[in-house]
């Protein structure tokens, strides 16, 4: 058994020994236990697809505190796994439904709102004063942070991620072994790998292993098994096995080595190449003349020297496409540069504008005309023709 992270405890009420009779029983767990889990204060970063799982069993459990940090409001595509969120909750902020669902799980539950994206300027305010970060975001600057700011503090991180059938767990914790940095010094290259928004996931993997993270959580707090620190464990949801590496600490590591070089968070949108979350906050100048508005396409759409390129896959194209699209998928577009003719423009679309812009750049650097159209098809279907559906 490790040594719990928690090393107070508040005592139990007559309802609350009744509610947790179950953990009660086990021998492992008991009052000691049980008090522990209620003294814990557990920062969930993001009330997504991982965070909804964690915040419904780790409030059902008796954390004491829960703490949710998120900006983004319900959308339709987020409930087929984000099951904290209802069909009634589509245009609500997360935190809202997400207190609701945990109040009505668990009214002993203290839900310490933080309405607002992590950023390299709050993060350390925030994560200061828990016991625990889980990480259930989607991103890699956010990861980053995240795995930055729970080094600078000492406060231990629970990591998942999930993407299409595989899913990823550890416990990342300077002080007793890796940090995520010690694994994965260096983010990919912009668009190498796909988030859930553009390569799709399969919903019930949200909960397969954003409840193995909240049991790290429960095992860190009361000090009960071992905790996968050192280990990153892949699943395989249509082989239905794990499979687990050693992570070792890198004495090199910028953040966690013998000499760390990254004292102080940096921006970690920088650092990766790519943004922390796909919600608009304010027009990006730099892109204004490779990006292209879906109503001022559609005022150009029927000119025979504009092109509409769409970048996505087969299967995508398959939902919904837009009048008119030659479908191009993003892997193959290097190879059939000979098929375009270089005296038109190109607008460039895929599902959301991520893999577009990516296509864009391919095509201005190849010498064509072209620009990427801003928010993709979705933006399209909202703006100009909702008889597309938005997937």
């Amino acid at each position: 058994m490790s040594a719990p992270i928690v090393d107070r405890r508040e005592p139990l009420s007559h309802e609350e020994i009744a509610r947790y009779s179950r953990h009660l029983i086990i021998p492992d767990v008991g009052i000691e236990g049980q008090e522990r889990l209620k003294a814990a204060r557990v920062l969930l970063v993001g009330t997504g697809g991982l965070g909804s799982p964690l915040a419904l069993y780790l409030a059902a459990a008796g954390v004491g505190t829960i703490g949710l940090v998120d900006d983004d409001v319900v959308d339709a595509s987020n409930l087929q796994r984000q099951i904290i969120h209802g069909t009634s909750d589509i245009g609500t902020h997360k935190i809202d439904s997400a207190r609701a669902s945990i109040t009505e799980v668990n009214p002993h539950v203290e839900v310490v709102e933080h309405r607002s994206f992590l950023t390299s300027e709050n993060a350390l305010g925030i994560i200061e004063g828990y016991d625990l970060v889980i990480d259930g975001t989607d991103n890699f600057p956010t990861r980053y942070l995240v795995n930055d700011a729970c080094v600078l503090l000492g406060v231990p991180n629970v990591y998942g991620s999930i993407f299409r059938f595989e899913g990823q767990l550890s416990v990342f914790h300077a002080a007793e072994g890796p940090c995520y940095r010690c694994m994965f010094p260096e983010p990919p290259p912009p668009g190498m790998v796909p988030n859930c928004a553009e390569g799709g996931v399969l919903g019930i993997m949200a909960g397969h292993i954003g409840t193995a993270q909240g049991i790290e959580g429960i095992k860190l707090i009361t000090g009960i098994g071992e905790p996968m620190i050192g280990r990153l464990g892949l699943y395989d949801a249509l082989a239905q096995e794990w499979m687990y590496v050693t992570v070792r600490k890198d004495p090199d590591c910028p953040v966690c080595g013998d000499d760390p070089t990254v004292t102080e968070l940096i921006d970690y949108e920088e650092f990766c190449g790519v943004p922390s979350h796909d919600r608009v906050q304010e027009v990006d100048l730099s892109l204004a003349d490779v990006e292209i508005l879906p109503t001022e396409y559609a005022e150009i759409a029927d000119k025979p020297d504009v092109a509409l390129i769409d970048v996505r896959e087969p299967h995508e194209y398959d939902i919904n496409r837009i009048p008119g699209a030659t479908l191009i998928p993003k892997d193959t577009l290097a190879g059939r540069l000979s098929e375009l003719d270089p005296t038109k423009e190109y607008v460039v679309h895929c599902r959301s504008g991520v893999r577009s812009l990516e296509s864009t750049e391919l095509l201005r650097g190849a010498g064509f005309k072209a620009r990427s159209m801003r928010g993709g098809i979705n933006a399209y279907s909202r703006q100009v023709d909702d008889t597309i559906p938005v997937y």
